[in-house]
């Protein structure tokens, strides 16, 4: 995604603030640095976690950015606590008023110095709670959150900060967490459950894939954002959560007690002659599980498969190394994917190796509106490498990689450091994977999808180079083929169509192979390998 700008110039001047920058002598951070704040540790540390933070910005984040705007526009997050703290720079002095009084006036640090804008944002914390009751009240993770908020609000939509609490679930999350065991959407009247996993406590609470979820222990869920609910469902093992729910015309109210939850994200059906894999998400086991499946699936099958359909719709995403590896599975060769950023090892290109899994099998990715960050790297790497026929809707356009990286104070900044590639070379940022096949709108199986994967294959060159911000552009290529959330029937009935008619299947498969990009060395339609 295109990343928004951070805080520019060098002059900043609040209502009623005339004159103040001159009446007040500068302060050293020294000077500063034994405000009467009390609350055990934050001295210690907190100038570390802002300068550690700053560090990471300055270091990590794929574009420049302007740590002393960075850190301004942190303080200035310091009036969510207390809305009459303000600040005031002039050219190299830095203000701080509560209320109209001022509390400190200092020399700002040089502009790349993140050590001197860590212990400024530290002291100027320490200067204005003299001042600010609610600020001298608030725990070092409430200023936290407050100030690294407020940065993130200068970085793209992806970066973020977590604190102590948060991140220690997050890294939780990666290993299994508690909860309730449902897949979500949100909507503008609460949170619809799309899946409700087998096994899990929804499912012993009677909650079903088309409920609505309206509160949340008593907190309306209406305008929620998918954060937000997920941290609401989310919690210590055997703790309650009571949902209120719309069934049809029905309202119900439901307790479900959350039980430690390992995301399964691979699943296998037959349908007939054909292998149905699901993936729902890439966690460090997905790989592994897509393996086992398979192999489960030709030991459990009595007749060879015909085709195989990996559905990737309304899987989010999820590790990198997980989203290559899966690739990997079903190539011989070719480019993965290659990811760019400022910091040199963020410029990488992942190679497949030859251990191609049911090799002379037909395939079909599945992929919607939802599909996103990993799950758009395998389809774009399966589609370029001529390996599957991409059914569905155009993805989401998550084309960008976010790292983790842990404060002193055991918080984290996720900090997105690299925008990733399809093999043939476009930014999947901003405008994702266009299908081969298309099932937008009301469009079913059999001559319909076929036209629609005719008219895509002739007339639409989805390995364009757009411009992630160009807006316009980028909406009018999304449009070929709108997104949409709703997983149809009439998707997987195409998919089996396609599968079954091996002269239709090779159709569409059929490329210009001057129009391809160089593998080096790799013949694409080896990659294939279906006869």
């Amino acid at each position: 995604m295109c990343a928004n700008q951070p805080l520019r110039g060098n002059d900043r001047q609040l209502p009623g603030a005339t004159g103040l920058l001159a009446a007040v002598a500068l302060l050293s951070l020294a000077a500063c640095s034994g405000g009467a704040v009390n609350e055990e540790g934050r001295g210690d540390i907190s100038a570390r976690v802002f300068a550690s933070g700053y560090a990471d910005l300055e270091r990590i984040y794929i574009e420049d950015v302007e740590i002393d705007n960075l850190a301004l526009a942190g303080v200035e997050g310091l009036s969510d606590i207390d809305p009459e703290i303000t600040i005031v720079r002039q050219g190299q002095s830095v203000q701080l008023a509560v209320r109209g009084e001022t509390a400190g006036l200092y020399h700002a640090p040089a502009e790349a110095d993140t050590r001197g804008w860590g212990q400024l944002t530290d002291s100027a914390v320490r200067r204005l709670s003299t001042l600010s009751p609610a600020l001298a009240q608030a725990d070092s993770e409430r200023i936290y959150e407050s100030v690294f908020d407020a940065v993130a609000e200068n970085l793209d939509e992806y970066s973020r900060y977590a604190s102590r609490r948060e991140a220690q679930e997050n890294r939780a999350n990666r290993d299994g967490f508690g909860g309730v065991g449902i897949r979500i959407g949100v909507v503008s009247e609460g949170v619809a459950v799309q899946k409700v996993m087998q096994g899990m406590p929804a499912e012993r609470a009677g909650l079903q894939a088309g409920d609505l979820i309206v509160a949340i222990d008593g907190v309306s869920a209406a305008g929620i954002d998918r954060r937000g609910a997920v941290k609401a469902l989310r919690g210590p093992i055997s703790t309650e959560v009571r949902l209120t729910i719309l069934r049809e015309a029905e309202q119900l109210s439901i307790g479900v007690v959350r039980n430690f939850i390992v995301p399964q994200t691979v699943s296998w059906r037959r349908r007939d002659d054909v292998l149905i894999l699901r993936v729902e998400g890439f966690n460090h086991d997905t790989t592994r599980a897509l393996q086992v499946a398979v192999a489960e699936a030709v030991e459990a099958a009595d007749k060879p498969f015909v085709g195989m359909v990996l559905d990737l719709r309304g899987n989010p995403g999820g590790l990198l190394d997980q989203a290559v590896s899966v690739s990997d599975l079903f190539l011989d060769c070719g480019v993965i994917v290659t990811t760019y950023g400022r910091h040199p090892d963020s410029r990488q290109k992942f190679s497949a190796q030859p251990h191609n899994l049911l090799r002379d099998l037909p395939m079909v990715v599945m992929i919607d509106g939802d599909s996103a960050s990993a799950s758009e790297i395998v389809a774009a790497a399966l589609q370029d490498n001529d390996r599957a026929l991409v059914s569905g809707t155009v993805s989401y356009g998550k084309g960008s990689v976010q790292t983790l990286l842990r404060l002193p104070n055991e918080g984290e900044l996720t900090l997105t450091w690299a925008r990733f590639h399809a093999p043939s070379g476009y930014s999947l940022s901003g405008r994702g994977v266009l299908p081969d096949v298309c099932t937008s709108g009301t469009l079913a199986a059999g001559e319909a999808l076929a036209s629609a994967g005719y008219r895509h294959r002739r007339h639409i060159n989805r390995r364009a180079v757009i411009d992630d911000r160009d807006q316009a552009s980028l909406a009018g290529f999304r449009a070929n083929c709108p997104p949409e959330k709703a997983e149809k029937d009439q998707d997987l009935e195409g998919a089996l169509r396609l599968l079954h008619d091996r002269r239709l299947y090779r159709q569409l498969m059929s490329r210009d192979m001057a129009s391809l990009p160089n593998q080096g060395g790799c013949r694409l339609p080896l990659c294939g390998g279906w006869p």
